[in-house]
């Protein structure tokens, strides 16, 4: 650490650098900034940066609000978008109370935590985002909802469009911060794009999320248009998620992969498979956290609505991918609801404990969905015990504070504030007067 340390104050001096920018989330996943001086970066690494924690959302009760923001050296990357001006720096931090312990309520500590549980274990947890979000011509919006920038569709080539140079501009962008990008390309929706980060441990790929959100938002601006990461903001049109790609490691070797097995999936990924359909619902209000979450998850559009598992399918919940014979290393197993609004640190610590459970407990994977789970009638799903994810935010929040895996992963307050925000995120949502309703009945009634 202390080598690192001493990198990050000699590459701020070399590149002389004014600001740098210390970050971290609240616990809904906002990114969180404060800029100090590159005279304050030694200070900040030996005693951290005093903050006062009751105004973040969901960090501390009111009468425990001083912390501290440690910022980890090996996240030290110098922000391109802000050019050769003021060269900005950005680290993530680690948020600890005055006394030196991690404080509870921090995200990145709470992912921490749960890695620290498989690493006892004896695994490494790698994930490997695909993130959809949409381009709109502005935040603004008319009769006809929020207006796209283009009217392409699932890997569309669009001469001139605002899309290509957009997504080439993000991707260098994100090679200039150390982040790994795999692929980028127009989805299926109007304006809508995703890209996909490489393989990391889940602690990097959570990080590496909330630079791309910021990106993104950034690339945006620069170039006259509004990106959004929310789950479904145009009727009719496809949602937007982050099917994440999961694995874990028992050192070099990939604890999913055995050969001559059914898809060559092992015994523990079968029952990390198992963990992830047994706890789906529980952990849904973490996974899936707005009320527009589950517009998404029930609209279609190849979004999961239903707790299956499958080879290929991708009306499944949790999907087993092709795997190529030659890369027994590259099994993995894919989960479809998470959304790109998600906190990812909290959500995947989540998906974590969850499939950790299913190999402790042992439980039973139970059969493959091998049709279409959304063409068969209810009766035939509830006949092969296809059960539904929940069907709104307040549906999820029962299932979650029903369960002990999300109480032990979140810890009491983080649990206790999620459980208190979407309940209030519900109300509000529930007690409104909507345009269907005015639409509907005003006139007839």
């Amino acid at each position: 650490m202390d080598k690192q340390r001493d990198f990050v104050l000699r590459t701020i001096e070399e590149r002389g650098v004014k600001f740098v920018r210390l970050w971290f989330t609240d616990v809904i996943g906002t990114l969180k900034s404060v800029a100090i001086a590159p005279a304050e970066v030694e200070g900040a690494f030996t005693e951290g940066i005093g903050f006062d924690g009751s105004a973040i959302e969901g960090l501390t009760r009111s009468y425990e609000s001083d912390l501290l923001a440690h910022p980890d050296p090996t996240t030290f990357q110098t922000l391109p978008w802000r050019g050769e001006i003021d060269p900005t720096a950005r680290m993530f931090c680690d948020i600890t109370t005055p006394d030196g312990q991690p404080a509870v309520a921090d995200p990145r500590h709470v992912l921490k935590r749960t890695l620290a549980k498989a690493a006892d274990a004896g695994f490494t947890f790698y994930t490997h985002p695909e993130i959809e979000f949409y381009l709109l011509k502005s935040s603004a919006y008319g009769p006809d909802g929020p207006e796209p920038v283009d009217s392409a569709g699932y890997f569309d080539n669009v001469p001139g469009g605002t899309a290509h140079d957009f997504r080439r501009r993000s991707v260098r962008m994100l090679e200039d911060l150390g982040i790994s990008v795999e692929y980028s390309h127009h989805e299926g929706g109007p304006g809508q794009n995703e890209i996909d980060l490489r393989y990391a441990d889940a602690l990097a790929t959570a990080d590496n999320i909330m630079t791309f959100r910021t990106v993104i938002k950034e690339v945006a601006i620069e170039q006259g248009v509004y990106a959004t990461f929310m789950p479904k903001p145009l009727s009719g049109k496809p949602g937007s998620g982050m099917h994440t790609h999961m694995s874990l490691f028992e050192g070099d070797v990939n604890a999913f992969y055995e050969e001559g097995a059914q898809y060559q999936l092992s015994r523990v990924g079968r029952q990390f498979i198992a963990g992830l359909l047994k706890h789906a619902s529980e952990i849904a209000a973490v996974t899936n956290q707005f009320v527009n979450s589950y517009k998404r998850l029930w609209g279609g559009d190849e979004a999961p609505s239903f707790i299956t598992w499958g080879h290929n399918n991708r009306s499944a919940l949790v999907r087993v991918p092709m795997y190529k014979p030659s890369k027994g290393q590259s099994s993995r197993v894919e989960y479809r609801a998470l959304d790109s609004a998600a906190n990812p640190y909290l959500a995947y610590a989540l998906m974590l404990a969850a499939g950790l459970k299913g190999i402790e407990e042992g439980y039973e994977l139970p059969p493959e969905a091998e049709d279409n789970v959304w063409s068969l009638t209810d009766a035939e799903r509830r006949a092969l015990g296809y059960a539904p994810l929940p069907a709104s935010l307040d549906h999820a929040l029962e299932f979650m504070e029903e369960s002990e895996l999300v109480a032990e992963t979140l810890g009491e307050q983080v649990f206790n504030y999620v459980l208190l925000n979407k309940r209030r995120e519900w109300q509000e949502y529930r007690s409104q007067v909507t345009p269907f309703e005015l639409k509907s009945n005003l006139e007839m009634l």
